[in-house]
């Protein structure tokens, strides 16, 4: 018996000797794979992209998903263009993303079942995975409950006919100090930023201030993450791959995003890189800061419009990019406040599609905001979250005007690390993507952040075929059009399944809309053909005036 034992001993040793070699040259091959050109094709180090040498591997570290960013630098609202600034609290510096602030992630569901690896669980009750951490995050977000408000710092709506000087006397008397305040078109409020004075309790300050006639609402200024995780997953290509899945190169055969607004409210777009020259077509500050770009928010913009090297699913659609997100240790957060005055500005400056890649706790002044600009016909997109199985749901995802947006793999699995729920509309890739970076450099990121900011680029296509369509309609023709994943029909993992551009941009073609005078009826494309010259004839001019014979001249004229 101890003779078998000890060859049962040297047999388990020998198992994991190998197995710890299998990892070793794996992670040799996806280093290859990572340094590939986008045009793939094997390793070309001179012709692809210059890739951040910073990102690589990274083990299990707390700073992905919004439970991750707990307790990390408190930020504030900075002087902007519209508001009133006392001059209160720091500033954020920046600093580049590195993978090793990164949580751990591991490719999790297929089929409505999770892998066995470990930190996935399933969710939604569709099977049940290996016992272990969750593996994105969604005990932290749980016990982050807490500390997903900037301590001592209430948003209020107020009295709109109050001077500044009358708004800080306001705030005396309550043993506060206004930090800043500013009128909200959007809301049709003014909202102010206050900080409580003293060791007083929040709620007790709270309850006090809210009962004063010249306040209409209080809350806490609640923490909002980016949804990005810069950790490689299996050895897939980065390169490429969503733009197949999501049917892309077809769709833009017939959509590429013209003449559509789309705001990125983000970490700042580094808009000299070359993915993303003459697309940035306004900018705002909402933060106040004169730090440069975040890397997050160059990347979302190259998910979305990317041309050069890689391809956005929408390379031709107009960006706002809205700062809204200052970098913290491991990642970049932003509050309430800031995100109030960075939905204001999107709706006050024509934004048809926003899209939003952070999470973070229900928030009813946002909520409202987001409600207001729906009614103003504008397309809502965020990601599901990075929180993992466990999560409770993450907003702005959560709201009923909102198309959120889970991650999935190259092998249509779901991400570990993505939430899931009865709120999630929509899938698309978010695992291993090469994404541009400041400093035309590239990095390889992954998150429900990249879901989202595909899908955003996708309502462009919608909205260029369809410039009359409700955010109803686009959400029903995204939904209605997307691939089926995991159980049959609508689930929490995928919602109604993976989106397909090609097949979302030849519904909106023959989509009803509300009247003839909104829309004339408009000449048909074919995924087969070359329609560049119909497509730009329905982009110039008057809008939605094109025909078969304006289009005709158009390439007669060519």
């Amino acid at each position: 018996m101890a003779a078998n034992g000890r060859t049962r001993s040297t047999n388990r040793a020998a198992v994991a000797a190998a197995a710890l070699l299998l990892v070793c040259v794996s992670g040799s091959a996806h280093a290859q794979n990572f340094m590939r050109s986008p045009g793939g094709g094997g390793p070309q180090m001179s012709l692809g992209p210059r890739v951040n040498p910073g990102i690589g591997r990274a083990g299990s570290n707390a700073a992905g998903g919004f439970g991750g960013m707990a307790g990390r630098t408190r930020l504030s609202a900075d002087r902007g263009p519209a508001g009133s600034w006392t001059g209160e609290g720091p500033r954020s510096g920046m600093r580049p993303l590195n993978a090793r602030d990164s949580p751990r992630f591991s490719a999790g569901c297929d089929r409505g079942q999770c892998s066995d690896r470990p930190g996935a669980a399933s969710g939604g009750g569709k099977g049940v995975a290996s016992k272990g951490r969750a593996g994105g995050g969604g005990t932290r977000a749980q016990d982050a409950a807490g500390t997903r408000t900037v301590p001592n710092e209430l948003v209020a709506e107020i009295d709109g006919a109050l001077s500044e000087a009358q708004t800080d006397a306001l705030a005396r008397r309550h043993g506060l100090r206004r930090i800043a305040s500013q009128n909200i078109p959007l809301l049709g409020a003014t909202i102010g930023l206050f900080r409580i004075a003293g060791n007083r309790s929040a709620d007790t300050v709270s309850l006090e201030f809210a009962g004063d006639s010249s306040v209409r609402s209080v809350q806490p200024n609640y923490r909002y993450a980016l949804q990005d995780q810069k950790t490689p997953s299996a050895g897939n290509d980065p390169a490429q791959y969503a733009q197949t899945q999501l049917h892309l190169p077809e769709a833009h055969r017939l959509a590429r995003g013209m003449n559509v607004t789309l705001a990125v409210i983000d970490s700042g777009i580094d808009a000299a890189h070359p993915e993303l020259a003459n697309t940035v077509a306004d900018t705002f500050d909402a933060l106040g800061s004169k730090d440069g770009p975040h890397a997050h928010g160059t990347a979302i913009a190259g998910a979305i419009a990317a041309r050069v090297k890689l391809t956005g699913s929408a390379p031709e659609v107009r960006i706002l990019a809205i700062r809204a997100f200052g970098a913290v240790a491991g990642g970049a957060e932003s509050t309430s406040y800031v995100i109030l005055r960075g939905l204001d500005y999107a709706v006050a400056h024509g934004a048809q599609i926003v899209n939003m890649s952070f999470a973070g706790p229900k928030d009813a002044l946002v909520e409202r905001a987001l409600a207001a600009t729906a009614a103003r016909d504008v397309v809502l997109v965020a990601a599901a979250g990075n929180a993992g199985p466990k999560s409770p749901p993450l907003y702005p995802a959560g709201y009923p005007d909102v198309i959120a947006v889970s991650g999935i793999d190259a092998g249509d699995r779901l991400m570990a690390a993505s939430n899931r729920g009865s709120y999630v509309a929509l899938a698309a890739p978010g695992a291993d993507l090469l994404v541009p970076v400041p400093d035309g450099k590239y990095q390889l990121m992954s998150g429900t952040s990249f879901s989202a900011a595909f899908v955003s680029g996708i309502a462009a296509l919608v909205l260029e075929r369809g410039p009359a369509l409700k955010p109803a309609q686009v959400r029903s023709i995204l939904t209605g059009t997307a691939r089926d994943l995991g159980t049959p029909g609508r689930d929490d993992l995928f919602g109604a399944g993976e989106a397909d551009a090609l097949a979302a941009v030849m519904a909106a073609a023959s989509a009803p809309v509300a009247s003839a005078v909104d829309k004339p009826p408009q000449p048909a494309l074919t995924p087969d053909g070359n329609n560049t010259s119909v497509s730009r004839a329905l982009n110039e001019g008057a809008p939605s005036v094109a025909s078969e014979d304006s289009a005709a001249n158009h390439r007669a004229a060519q």
